[in-house]
């Protein structure tokens, strides 16, 4: 099989071998090579499953504010040879992953927790052995990769996870999030140095519009303890029953059951817009737990509220094209659009390089803010995600005197340098506030949460055009009203300790305090909870008696393990630290959690392969809903101020081939290398010169060569393609059409014309132009 360079590479080098090689070919070394998601096409050999998942579900209860969850995945070998199967998935960030258990026929074996390097070890050990065996490792702190060892022909091997969650509202909406798939993780890091860690990046995707290859399900159980009063699911097709008035049972519609390539999104309502507030108790054998929320007070009035200073960091990479980079430019223009011409701004784009609209923030006068949303729109999406690179040129760009500072961050995350953007932005906490706005179906949310919580702001996620002007209508609700500040807690004689977080920020809008921690003693006493409002003083205390301990609140130990653990992880990555470590695996050890360096294992006694070796076969994933084949394979011209992509050298595939970003591997069997290219041999204009046009399209042609280089088979592909482009007098395609086509592939033809469509022609002096372009592709 083969690999083919799209990528990774910089501005100048590209240029460079762009300019000295007719063919647009680019030779690549072993020092090239990233770790890159990649496509798969199957066909590598008939006798061994590529696609060992069954079916991936999960059992929701939610009891009050805590979520309780079973996820059951099922493997299964349709193949004839055994495999060991590989699979990288989703999960919240607030998970704590408390239990895990595999069933193979009748045997359950129960997993145990244990370091991860002693983990893995016990796995690879029983693997070896022919013992089938499961490992469940955390890859980020909501990436998890799920290895399962010999599975036999015929093999159907069941394996559970448990976790628990606390779900806090904000606005007076609960939210519960089950993310279903992993999206493409961008990656620049060379494959020859990157640590066996962060292997899990280059895994396997499927196709732009692919269902995804298992089965999904998903059943939720709310029993709210007062009135539920609207409960709704924009992301799925689900049916609701109700069992009373503050229990009720959400399924997912039998129609919805390819519904794993999108983020399942459950929100409701208490009926009046009441939020379960209160002291939780549990007493354990050893230890006891609490966890307190309360609802903020009203907000304060909006002239109090000082100058406010914007930096948009917009993400324009090839994984933001079409649904996710739409979705953006509603979303910006509604932001710099609700600006106050007191308020200044500035706008910075990111791909594989990054540019600022202004070397300082504008004023957000009517002419600026229409520029902004000018530049915005004329972007398409291309490139890497470089997104270090634009978090340290935001933070250098120079601060308005006076002005409260914010940074928005608009991306769908898709990258894998989480740790060092926290520590960025940690670093800079005295500057700014951050806040991250989620893009698309299945976001990276441990980066879009990890940002806001270190910039001691709020993550939003959008997962549809329609949500756009909503949620940026709440948040300027929210930043324009803090409701608390100063804000203290005193315990009395509630004897507590281990509190997280041990200081309270700034409460903004109708978002409750949360507070986790430990108590001895017998409950009682009174916690007050104090802060300043722009009305002045306010205060509220809370009855600890009136609380009682409740085996039911069990949870509520792995939830303060698992706040625990987030803050040590925090702090262990600005500056690593042997005894956090320590603390973080005895906390995974003592607490049974899944966290960084502790993981799950089960292994069956019974030896089932006793000879040969099992298969490695990583589970394709599919693309999340919306996001471009451009996340994985391509990179096209993303507009003003950022690099094209890379022209492609195409072959024949021997018994599978796989296209991937920035990688180069060896051939299992005779090529035919063809170069692949496509030309303009002609143009026809009214009122714009040729020239003009043949550069606009020219921008595009390495795009228009990804199209090419997709639908290329065994036998080639010659011809010509002649197209007619209608545009307005702003230069806006309006309308493509085929006047001539040689070429005899349907996938190829419709591909070229989405990307004419893209493009942005000089304006005509008649007000209106129709533009013929011949096309030659070989």
């Amino acid at each position: 099989m083969r690999y083919i360079l799209l990528g990774a590479l910089t501005a100048m080098v590209l240029s460079v071998f762009l300019l000295s090689s007719p063919s647009g070919a680019v030779p690549t070394t072993a020092e090239d090579k990233t770790l890159s998601p990649y496509f798969l096409v199957t066909g590598d050999d008939a006798e061994v499953d590529q696609f060992s998942l069954e079916s991936t579900s999960a059992d929701v209860n939610i009891a009050g504010v805590i979520a309780d969850v079973v996820v059951t995945q099922v493997y299964k070998n349709d193949g004839k040879k055994p495999i060991e199967a590989i699979y990288i998935f989703p999960a919240s960030t607030r998970a704590a992953v408390y239990g895990m258990k595999m069933t193979i026929g009748e045997r359950t074996i129960v997993a145990k927790i244990k370091e991860k390097e002693k983990a893995r070890q016990e796995y690879e050990q029983a693997k070896e052995e022919g013992k089938s065996a499961s490992l469940l490792e955390q890859r980020r702190p909501n990436v998890f990769q799920m290895n399962v060892a010999n599975i036999l022909p015929g093999d159907r091997i069941v394996v559970e996870l448990k976790y628990t969650e606390l779900l806090v509202p904000t606005d007076g909406i609960y939210e519960f999030s089950y993310p279903t798939v992993v999206g493409p993780r961008y990656s620049n890091q060379p494959e020859a140095s990157a640590p066996a860690s962060e292997s899990w990046v280059k895994n396997p995707y499927l196709h732009e519009g692919e269902d995804a290859p298992y089965g999904f399900g998903i059943k939720v159980n709310i029993s709210a303890g007062l009135p539920i009063g609207k409960i709704s699911c924009d992301t799925h097709k689900v049916d609701v029953t109700y069992d009373g008035k503050a229990d009720a049972k959400i399924e997912l519609d039998p129609s919805d059951k390819k519904g794993g390539n999108r983020d399942f999104i459950l929100q409701y309502q208490l009926q009046g817009g009441k939020i379960e507030s209160g002291l939780i108790l549990y007493e354990g054998k050893d230890e006891n737990f609490f966890l307190l929320m309360t609802q903020p007070p009203e907000k304060i009035s909006e002239s109090e509220i000082p100058p406010r200073e914007y930096v948009f960091i917009v993400d324009v990479s090839g994984s933001m094209n079409g649904f996710p980079l739409d979705i953006s430019k509603k979303l910006l223009s509604d932001l710099i659009g609700g600006l106050k011409p007191t308020d200044r701004f500035n706008v910075l784009l990111f791909a594989s390089s990054n540019t600022v609209m202004s070397e300082k923030s504008l004023p957000a006068n009517e002419r600026n803010v229409q520029k902004a949303i000018d530049v915005i729109d004329n972007q398409q999406g291309g490139g890497g995600t470089e997104l270090l690179p634009a978090l340290k040129r935001a933070m250098d760009l120079p601060g308005t005197e006076g002005f409260s500072r914010t940074i928005i961050i608009v991306t769908d995350g898709y990258v894998s340098v989480e740790k060092e953007a926290f520590d960025l932005i940690r670093d800079n906490l005295n500057e700014a506030n951050v806040f991250a706005f989620g893009i698309g179906s299945s976001v990276n949310r441990f980066i879009i949460e990890g940002m806001a919580r270190v910039g001691m702001g709020e993550p939003y996620i959008i997962t549809e055009p329609g949500k756009a002007k909503g949620t940026a209508d709440k948040f300027r609700k929210l930043i324009s009203t803090p409701a608390l500040t100063n804000v203290e807690i005193d315990y009395g004689s509630f004897k507590v300790y281990d509190v997280e977080p041990p200081s309270v920020p700034d409460v903004l809008a109708e978002r409750p305090v949360v507070v986790f921690g430990k108590y001895k003693g017998s409950p009682k006493g009174e916690i007050k909870l104090t802060g300043k409002t722009g009305e002045g003083e306010y205060s509220q205390t809370i009855d600890v008696a009136s609380a009682n301990p409740r085996e039911t609140n069990a949870a509520l130990r792995y939830l303060w393990a698992r706040q625990r653990i987030t803050v040590l992880d925090d702090y262990n990555q600005l500056a690593p630290n042997d005894e956090r470590v320590k603390e973080v695996t005895d906390l995974g050890l003592t607490y049974n959690l899944l966290t960084a360096y502790t993981s799950f294992v089960a292994i069956d006694s019974e030896v089932r392969l006793k000879d040969g070796k099992a298969t490695t076969v990583k589970q394709p994933l599919p693309l999340p809903q919306g996001v471009s084949d451009y996340a994985v394979g391509s990179s096209p011209a993303s507009g003003r101020g950022f690099g094209g992509a890379m022209r492609m050298k195409s072959m024949a595939p021997a018994k599978s081939a796989y296209y991937a970003l920035g990688e180069e591997c060896f051939d299992e069997g005779p090529s035919d290398d063809k170069d692949l290219s496509a030309t303009i041999v002609k143009v026809e204009t009214n009122s714009l010169s040729e020239s003009a046009v043949r550069k606009a399209i020219e921008a595009k042609m390495a795009d228009i060569d990804v199209c090419l280089s997709s639908a290329v088979s065994g036998s080639g592909i010659s011809g010509k393609l002649e197209l007619k482009i209608e545009i307005d007098s702003n230069g806006k395609v309006v309308k493509v059409e085929v006047v001539k086509d040689e070429l005899s592939s349907k996938r190829l033809e419709k591909c070229v014309m989405e990307i004419i469509k893209k493009i942005s022609f000089p304006a005509p002096s008649s007000g209106g132009e129709t533009i013929t372009v011949t096309l030659d592709m070989q």
